[in-house]
């Protein structure tokens, strides 16, 4: 229906945000003419203001070619084959041994992809060619609109017709390019609710091959979620069929901020999820991650962006007619809390099940006590991870926690930080958070510190009385303070974001738990060194993700500091949410409101005992790794970096041979692997037979997997061998018959 087919219009706004638009059709019209009507209207409202919209109010292009282009102007943005791709991956084969140069030389590829193929170029291309786009355009619909015949499935491949139409009438290269990459996307694409009629977003899930042999992307992932709003633009990246990781909204203080998160979003996220992968090692789940990137002027609309983007990925989950699906499996995604979005994961959980999604209770983790979560924060579940990391580099080195000085980013409002207060007992000098830097040189005053770590407040409330000679307080907003060293502080902002670079930074440790990633890098990784080139911290303990880049973890380790990274240091919290993705999935509804939902003071039994053996699981997880990873460095003189990274792949690769062999088919063997992984107190309240009735056995084969495989390399390190493995396994057989499976199934796993 066109413009020229509605009459009167009208709009009505009310105060709770509700819109009602009003159109009176003028005749003839007809069902299929109103629904392409309401079609076209219901895409406007989502669709994000950019310089394409002038197509549309053109008339050049309809509001599905408008909307479509929107996506696929995301997509080619972020995945258009990088310039000098070859001539890149040959340097970083030179530069193999020099993470200092290699660093460099990634951050040199990312300012050429960006500076070659900005959003406005690609916004040039679509508007030069409108023709071709519609031939592209027309190309996806004839796969995704559930409107039109489709006699057999369409092979999901590049349209050779389209893109020889490309090579002939475009002569640009880069425009040429532009073009053949979405062409890309309609390959890549398995379904849309882009021809839904009712949708708040639009959401994509992609097939990833595209990323093979991207330098930038060392492992290509298992999905790809794109998803398009308003307010917004997001992904969602998972490295495995059973993954779960948080989902983090991004906010931009200024139009430059803005650019920055723009041009690093998928790359952001793509690292997250890498690292969750690498730290997800020993539980059921891969890793995944979610990004929601606001809009310039939509930055306080999070809640509403947030919704927007769970609401595009449920209408990919759930069974629907109006969703042409050219994957044809069902998919569970697990999503917890990240920046931004901690208070939102009831809302998540709550709205799946008033979809009808049947693994609502599952799907969020981070949830309040109301209805079945297990905070980190309350019960320190991340933090005592990281703490057996301090505490075992401490014991190895025969040092005593009570006199080790450490700086620490991230303060006693939040959850790490909060609890890394209230677990240590050594003498922190300096703690930085997002209210200022609090300093003392002598040690900061333990219980006016933890005063703060039991009300969750920021160092700004520091009783100032409690500061020594030498100490101070220096919040964001003060201007040219004198510090009692003499030196003036001309910006208490500048002050506090790089303190940690700070040559009073200097202690026997660095902790870092809070921060924004790569909060220390190649250019400024040189700073934490003295001018003999001495490190400033004998150890750090990474525990905020993604605080420091590789390249700048491999300089600190080559001058002497003993370094556990994110991935290692920072998976207690992963371990948590784990478990409570596995009672989730265990007991049904009304178990599920007996015994994991706390109402009022009244906390169940259960609930009780499952949360300690939650955090006797994080604690003897980190232990095991800890140990193996220090074993390792003694046999191989490997930094730790590294190790970490090659013990993640060895314990995920051994986890998807060990699924996929015929161990999984000992039915013996695997109720009793099931029964050490899963705890106690759920198989008491349930029994076996009833967790493995109901949870998934995509689920519980990746418990049996993980277990398996971590426990294994974390007993016998990271050179797996057939004979080892049947070593490990005899501790698991009880009978001749279990022992002589065992004896066939170990040949299945390689070395």
């Amino acid at each position: 229906v066109s413009t020229q087919s509605t009459g009167r219009k009208f709009v009505q706004s009310f105060s709770n945000g509700m819109v009602v638009l009003s159109f009176y059709l003028q005749t003839p019209v007809t069902e299929k003419t109103i629904r392409a009507f309401l079609e076209s209207v219901g895409l406007m409202m989502i669709v994000p203001s950019t310089p394409l919209s002038s197509l549309f109010f053109n008339e050049v292009f309809t509001s599905a070619e408008l909307m479509y282009s929107i996506a696929g102007l995301n997509f080619a943005y972020y995945f258009l084959n990088q310039p000098y791709a070859e001539e890149v991956q040959s340097l970083q084969s030179a530069l193999r041994d020099d993470p200092l140069n290699k660093g460099r030389l990634a951050t040199l590829q990312q300012r050429l992809q960006r500076d070659s193929v900005t959003e406005a170029r690609i916004s040039e291309c679509i508007t030069k060619y409108p023709d071709i786009v519609k031939e592209i355009f027309q190309d996806f619909e004839k796969s995704f609109s559930p409107d039109l015949p489709r006699n057999k499935p369409i092979t999901r491949t590049v349209n050779q017709q389209i893109a020889n139409t490309i090579k002939k009438k475009v002569q640009n290269i880069l425009d040429g390019q532009i073009l053949n990459t979405l062409l890309v996307f309609n390959a890549s694409m398995l379904k849309t609710n882009f021809f839904k009629d009712v949708k708040a977003s639009v959401s994509f899930r992609l097939n990833p091959f595209f990323l093979k042999d991207v330098s930038s992307f060392p492992e290509v992932p298992f999905a790809i979620f794109l998803v398009v709003g308003a307010e917004f633009r997001g992904f969602h990246v998972r490295f495995r069929d059973i993954a779960r990781g948080g989902i983090r909204v991004i906010q931009s203080s200024n139009p430059q901020q803005f650019n920055k998160n723009l041009e690093t979003l998928f790359q952001e996220n793509y690292n997250l999820a890498y690292t969750q992968q690498k730290k997800n090692k020993d539980i059921p789940e891969f890793g995944s991650k979610g990004t929601i990137l606001l809009s310039p002027n939509h930055q306080n609309s999070a809640l509403i962006a947030f919704r927007k983007y769970v609401d595009g990925l449920l209408d990919l989950l759930l069974p629907n007619d109006e969703i042409v699906d050219h994957y044809g499996q069902t998919e569970l995604l697990f999503l917890g809390p990240d920046e931004g979005t901690a208070d939102m994961m009831d809302w998540a959980a709550l709205y799946a099940r008033s979809r009808g999604y049947r693994f609502w209770k599952s799907f969020t983790t981070g949830k309040s006590v109301a209805i079945g979560g297990i905070p980190h924060d309350k019960y320190g579940m991340t933090t005592r991870s990281i703490h057996r990391y301090v505490l075992g580099s401490l014991e190895k080195k025969g040092l005593a926690e009570e006199t080790v000085t450490k700086l620490q980013t991230g303060g006693p409002d939040g959850d790490l930080g909060s609890n890394e207060v209230l677990i240590s007992k050594d003498k922190t000098i300096g703690v930085v958070d997002g209210s200022g830097v609090l300093y003392d040189p002598a040690g900061i005053n333990r219980d006016a510190l933890t005063i703060l770590a039991k009300k969750r407040q920021m160092v700004k409330h520091f009783d100032k009385s409690k500061i020594g000679p030498g100490g101070f307080l220096v919040l964001v907003g003060d201007r040219d303070v004198a510090l009692p060293s003499g030196e003036t502080v001309e910006s208490g902002l500048t002050f506090r974001n790089e303190f940690h670079l700070h040559p009073l930074s200097t202690a026997d440790m660095f902790v870092p738990c809070g921060g924004r990633p790569e909060s220390v890098n190649v250019k400024n990784v040189n700073l934490l060194l003295n001018k003999d080139g001495s490190p400033r911290f004998k150890f750090i303990i990474e525990g905020a993700n993604l605080f420091l880049t590789q390249d700048a973890r491999l300089v600190l380790e080559q001058a002497g500091v003993i370094l556990f990274k994110d991935a290692s240091a920072n998976k207690g919290g992963v371990t948590s949410s784990s478990l409570e993705v596995l009672a989730a999935l265990a007991l049904d509804d009304a178990e599920f409101e007996v015994h994991m939902q706390i109402k009022g003071n009244q906390i169940p039994a259960f609930y009780e005992k499952y949360v300690i053996e939650v955090q006797k699981t994080i604690e003897r997880n980190a232990n095991m790794e800890f140990h193996c990873l220090w074993n390792e460095k003694e046999r191989t003189s490997l930094p730790y970096a590294i190790l970490t990274d090659l013990i993640s792949d060895k314990i995920n690769e051994l986890n998807t041979q060990i699924q996929s062999s015929p161990l999984w088919d000992d039915e013996q063997l695997r109720r009793k692997i099931l029964k050490q992984a899963i705890p106690p107190s759920l198989v008491e309240l349930l029994g076996l037979e009833k967790i493995l009735s109901r949870v998934p056995q995509n689920y519980t084969r990746a418990i049996f997997g993980a277990y398996l495989a971590s426990h294994y390399i974390y007993t016998c390190g990271i050179t797996v061998s057939e004979f080892k493995f049947f070593e490990f396994m005899n501790q698991f057989t009880t009978t001749t018959t279990t022992n002589n499976n065992t004896n066939t199934n170990q040949k299945h796993i390689k070395s």
